[in-house]
């Protein structure tokens, strides 16, 4: 029988934060996730809903508040499932998001870390570089509830960019005023699935309508109505995706006016753009973090390093800066793409670039003697696979630099690559989400000290078997 019945109301003490933000009570020893709890308060907790080991409820009533305590700002907070901080000062945020990346490191990764610090954001307000909303039927665009596929649909959101608030709004408008379907998950009918909108520093934006087909009802109205919404919009974007099931992007593309792509300054180099190019959202932090992962690979000059998930090449430029040669892998061929070209317009020629799934990258690499002195990884949030570690671990780079999104999949990884003798030398966090309960971390891994010199293997890419991969090096 459940210790905790729905619909009840109990006093209970938060003690800490769950991995999603929440607040964490105990009633006679079974879990309760509290939304809007903060740690070290006393609370009546109303039950919304309860599992197996654990529950879920909201704060009705505080008895006793923290002095961290603020109003929320934001007035979808607890109906819109993006943001988890907005009941607390920005003090306790980084805090939970500290204590957060250093119990995955103790206690999935074995390891304590040195010392962890934390970055704050320079803002925590707008913040947002890109934002892909779901769209619902008749015209809803928003976001989804916490835990659920339901829309909530959002007008002013505090972290997105004005161009995207503005753009959706358009998009909204038009949809009513010319009858355009949204998609319905449960029928697979309707056309409008997502839409996506991309800011660069100087306000100029991409704009993405994911759609089920490759004909726009009221064309030039759209078009018209996105330019007035935002007259900066550097281009206008179809992506087709027919195909059932979550995934927002489909294969096919057509520019409906304007440019394919966006380009935007970071850390002193000038990026390419495309829709599905990974980019991070926070720009400002974006810069701290790719400073801490050249600063933790420890480049001297002349040395060689491999990139895997480099995206739109931001990091390998960065660290093409320092190191004699760099070599990046990315599945996706537009990014790869973008990233060719942003070698290109900014003079880097030390840098190749390959187009393939990361994990076969590194495995035929390593089957084919690459030695680099340092492995970067910038995986999504799933993390590494086993065979992807094995790979990297074969190359016996002197460090490995470990970028990561999930601290929970950083942990286990983390205790994956110490059974191949690397250790968790360096660890900081980045706040890269303010408000979200998302953060970013980079790890440095390294046999023994980190300045032990190695003996190299020198070869070259050509003798390599590089079939497999859409592209070959082109720098």
């Amino acid at each position: 029988m459940d210790v905790i019945r729905k619909n009840e109301v109990y006093t209970v003490s938060i003690t800490g934060y769950s991995s999603e933000g929440l607040g964490v009570a105990r009633v006679d020893g079974q879990v309760l996730f509290v939304h809007g709890g903060i740690a070290g308060e006393e609370c009546d907790v109303l039950v919304m809903k309860v599992l197996k080991n654990t529950a879920f409820g909201k704060v009705v009533a505080v008895r006793r508040a923290s002095p961290h305590r603020a109003e929320p700002a934001c007035p979808y907070f607890g109906k819109c499932g993006g943001c988890a901080f907005w009941h607390m000062d920005y003090e306790e945020e980084l805090s939970a998001k500290r204590q957060k990346v250093w119990d995955a490191l103790e206690r999935l990764g074995g390891q304590t870390p040195p010392e962890l610090p934390i970055l704050p954001s320079p803002s925590v307000l707008h913040y947002r570089n890109k934002v892909q909303y779901p769209v619902a039927p008749p015209h809803q665009i928003g976001f989804y509830r916490a835990r659920s596929h339901q829309i909530i649909e959002v007008e002013h959101c505090l972290i997105q960019s004005q161009a995207a608030e503005r753009v959706a709004a358009a998009v909204r408008n038009w949809m009513a005023e010319h009858q355009v379907n949204a998609y319905d998950e449960q029928t697979g009918k309707g056309w409008l699935r997502h839409l996506y909108v991309r800011t660069a520093q100087n306000g100029a934006a991409l704009v993405c309508l994911v759609a089920t087909g490759k004909n726009v009802p009221a064309e030039d109205a759209l078009i018209g109505a996105v330019r007035t919404a935002w007259p900066d919009t550097a281009g206008i974007v179809l992506n087709v995706n027919a195909r059932p099931g979550n995934s927002i992007l489909g294969p096919d593309y057509r520019v409906l006016w304007g440019a394919a792509e966006l380009e935007d300054t970071l850390c002193g180099h000038v990026f390419a753009l495309s829709v599905p190019s990974f980019y991070q959202v926070n720009r400002d932090q974006a810069e701290q973090l790719y400073a801490l992962a050249v600063e933790f690979a420890n480049l001297k000059g002349g040395e060689t390093a491999l990139e895997l998930y480099c995206g739109a090449g931001t990091i390998t430029l960065a660290l093409a800066e320092v190191a004699g040669r760099v070599i990046g892998a990315e599945i996706v061929p537009e990014a790869i793409e973008n990233a060719k070209a942003n070698a290109v317009h900014n003079g880097i020629s030390n840098v190749e670039f390959f187009c393939g799934d990361a994990g076969e990258m590194a495995q035929t690499c390593a089957a084919e003697g690459l030695r680099p002195d340092v492995v970067v990884v910038d995986p999504p949030r799933k993390g590494l696979a086993p065979e992807v570690i094995d790979a990297v671990a074969a190359m016996d780079p002197a460090r490995v630099v470990y970028i990561s999104c999930d601290p929970a999949t950083l942990g286990r990884d983390v205790k994956r690559f110490a059974a191949s003798g690397y250790r968790l030398h360096r660890a900081a966090a980045v706040d890269m989400f303010p408000r979200t309960h998302h953060v970013e971390t980079v790890v440095l891994l390294s046999k023994g000290e980190i300045d032990s010199k190695k003996v190299r293997v020198e070869f070259s890419l050509e003798d390599m078997d590089m079939s497999e991969f859409q592209d070959g090096a082109t720098y």
